[in-house]
């Protein structure tokens, strides 16, 4: 679970980014936080650039596929 100290730098949002699951090897629209949907993985990542692929990490049988979802983004001015 992503953590943070500075509470004041963040700002809820609904924006609808929130709620995409991005396959592995996806090109990500937003840089910041990425958290796996299924195992809880996080990454971070700039805008632009590919979400690992399938094989960065493994789901143990049954656990389903990752599935990447955007958990808090950084706002370029």
């Amino acid at each position: 679970m992503a953590q943070y100290k500075h509470g004041q730098y963040l700002t809820q949002s609904q924006h609808e980014e929130f709620d995409k699951l991005l396959s592995p090897g996806t090109t990500t629209a937003n840089a910041g936080i990425y958290r796996c949907a299924v195992c809880g993985d996080e990454i971070g990542i700039a805008k632009g650039h590919t979400l690992p692929p399938q094989n960065h990490h493994q789901h143990s049988p049954g656990q389903g596929p990752i599935r990447w979802q955007l958990l808090v983004f950084a706002v370029q001015r």
